[in-house]
């Protein structure tokens, strides 16, 4: 268990972790938050008491409400992104309890029978292996998701999806997000507003919850141009740090962008 910022060893907290250890090193708007290793995490599952201890001594450094992420050994890399086969859970109380909750959950994420297809279909052998970040918690105005490459097409233009709310509305599919094409200048190619009738957002008390949005909310686009302009920024920011095609979740809240996760685009159609 160390500061996420100190995150360098894949094998021991996994992808996304070390992804946003070199995001904080190198100054991108990252949360701040924690790296939990898999084998820390295996002893805090089977219910060890220095693991339990542990956490209480890593809570009062939190303050705030935290997401819970799975980095898992193998997740997030430039051949398997594992995105939406393990868990996140939002807006954890910073208490002992909750916290402990959430990691189990987000470690039996990465058993499920759906979780272990996919390992099987990219022929990883051999026990999950959970790490987990807990990161503070981002309450956004708008968030989704920045692709530096149009993943569809090939096309060398970043591609943009956006709603109202939390980003886990865009990247669970309970809305249709705003599209945005935005070229290698900044220029904006392309605004289609989307169809976002509901908002995620943080719940009193803990999780999540959902809130019906009128029609004229809904097909309102969410993003203006100087969002636009530091979401392209972002993507250039991103490519220089880690090189390569950018696959980005992101959210806007009342102070600015943050940059939520980060890993390589695994599949470029219209590519060779």
């Amino acid at each position: 268990m160390i500061p996420l910022r100190e995150a360098s060893d894949v094998a021991a907290f996994g992808g996304k972790a070390v992804q946003l250890g070199v995001a904080l090193r190198a100054g991108l708007p990252a949360p701040d938050g924690w790296a939990l290793s898999a084998a820390w995490v295996d002893t805090l599952v089977r219910g060890d008491t220095a693991a339990v201890e542990g956490l209480r001594g890593l809570v009062p450094s939190l303050g705030q409400p935290v997401a819970v992420r799975s980095s898992a050994i193998g997740e997030d890399s430039a051949g398997a992104s594992f995105a939406g086969q393990h868990a996140t859970i939002l807006d954890v109380e910073p208490q002992v309890d909750a916290i402990a909750d959430a990691v189990r959950q987000v470690w039996a994420s990465g058993r499920t029978d759906s979780a272990l297809a996919y390992r099987r279909r990219l022929g990883i052998s051999g026990d999950p292996q959970v790490a987990v970040v807990v990161q503070r918690m981002v309450e956004p105005v708008s968030a989704g998701v920045l692709f530096s490459r149009d993943p569809a097409t090939g096309d060398d233009v970043r591609v943009i999806e956006a709603a109202w709310g939390l980003g886990e509305a865009v990247v669970a599919g309970l809305v249709t997000p705003d599209r945005y094409r935005v070229d290698r200048t900044g220029a904006v190619l392309e605004r289609t507003p989307g169809f976002k009738d509901l908002l995620l957002r943080r719940a009193a008390g803990g999780g999540t919850e959902q809130i019906a949005l009128d029609d004229d909310r809904a097909q309102a686009l969410c993003l203006d141009d100087a969002q636009l302009v530091g979401l392209h920024q972002l993507a250039e920011r991103c490519e220089r740090v880690y090189g390569g095609e950018q696959d980005l979740e992101w959210a806007f809240d009342a102070t600015g962008l943050f940059l939520l996760q980060r890993r390589p685009i695994t599949v470029t159609r219209g590519r060779a």
